[in-house]
């Protein structure tokens, strides 16, 4: 055998037996998780809780990396659909940037209560529904989180939709929030969760409507500094949260993996629920403490809202199309 063919056989054994057969498996994955949601949030433990659960089912395979407190929802949002970034973990208001059909679920008084809420998103006709639109767009489900039911944080007072008229609110990126405003007379201004906090320093604008849970997670509350601030409790859309994976890094996935993060025990969405739910009273106590005027309305109070928002539903279903209009018909049958 000639001497230079043998030097390239000894070679090609060696590197072999260093590396190793040239089709092995990758044995190890990695799941980057990115969401506005900070640490020390509900939201943040709820993860957490995931991460820990999806390491142990993948014997440490599939590692879950948490970035909290990162960016804006729709920047992030459109990183998990174009599979730069693997998952995505916020709200339905930012996911609706790219799924216009869930804006529905978030029109006003969808949801009479939390429990109308919990019923309809566990629906196996509802979860379908998400989940090929989802697919439509790129994107898997993963499980329902929670932000809860939005209210109104303003500098003037408000106890009728006519008190709202030509006053400046941040909307968020969404559809159905703009047509929410827009139904009062009140000039909606969407402004991206990064720059929301700016927007009311600078005096862009006087308002905004949210959770208590993210008026304090995201600082929002210390942005209405100058005199009396005031929080309406008119609870009008409830906002739920999720989390969603890139259809394209999902298909890279061993089927067994596939099948545990598309799985998650519902018990750790019931779970997240109930961390939003129990610290809401507390982040009210505190909000009133910073110096809001805090109001919780009465049925009588709330009558006239809701009738100047009775047609925004089924509008908002209508532009989504049919699949819009088909999740909006989901959720009434559960209630």
């Amino acid at each position: 055998m000639p001497r230079f063919v043998f030097f390239l056989g000894a070679m090609l054994a060696l590197s072999l037996a260093v590396v190793g057969p040239v089709t092995a498996e990758v044995s190890e994955f990695v799941m980057e998780v990115g969401t506005v949601a900070p640490s020390g949030s509900p939201w943040a433990a709820q993860l957490k809780r995931f991460k820990k659960e999806v390491q142990e089912a993948t014997g440490g395979r599939l590692k879950v990396k948490l970035r909290l407190g990162r960016g804006n929802e729709r920047s992030l949002a459109r990183r998990v659909q174009m599979g730069s970034m693997q998952a995505f973990a916020g709200s339905v208001g930012g996911m609706s940037s790219i799924v216009r059909e869930v804006n529905v679920i978030e029109a006003p008084y969808v949801f009479p209560s939390f429990a109308a809420a919990d019923k309809a998103l566990d629906t196996p006709e509802v979860t379908e529904l998400v989940k090929e639109v989802l697919s439509k767009r790129g994107l898997v489900f993963g499980i329902w989180a929670e932000n809860g039911y939005r209210s109104y944080f303003s500098k003037q007072k408000i106890r009728k939709p006519g008190d709202m008229r030509g006053i400046r609110f941040r909307s968020q990126e969404s559809l159905v929030h703009v047509e929410t405003y827009e139904a009062f007379g009140a000039t909606p201004v969407p402004i991206d969760n990064g720059n929301t906090l700016m927007g009311f320093q600078t005096g862009v604008v006087a308002g905004f409507d949210t959770t208590p849970l993210f008026a304090m997670a995201g600082s929002w509350y210390q942005g209405l500094k100058e005199g009396v601030r005031h929080i309406f409790l008119s609870r009008p859309c409830y906002q739920p949260a999720l989390l969603v994976y890139s259809k394209k890094w999902f298909e890279t996935l061993p089927p067994d993996f596939q099948k545990i993060i598309t799985n998650i025990d519902h018990e750790l969405t019931v779970w997240g629920r109930q961390q939003v739910r129990q610290v809401e009273p507390v982040l009210l106590k505190n909000l009133g403490r910073y110096g809001y005027d805090i109001h919780d309305p009465s049925a009588e109070e709330i009558a006239p809202f809701r009738a100047a928002q009775k047609d925004v539903p089924d509008r908002v279903a209508k532009e989504m199309g049919p699949a819009g209009v088909e999740l909006l018909k989901a959720i009434r049958k559960t209630m």
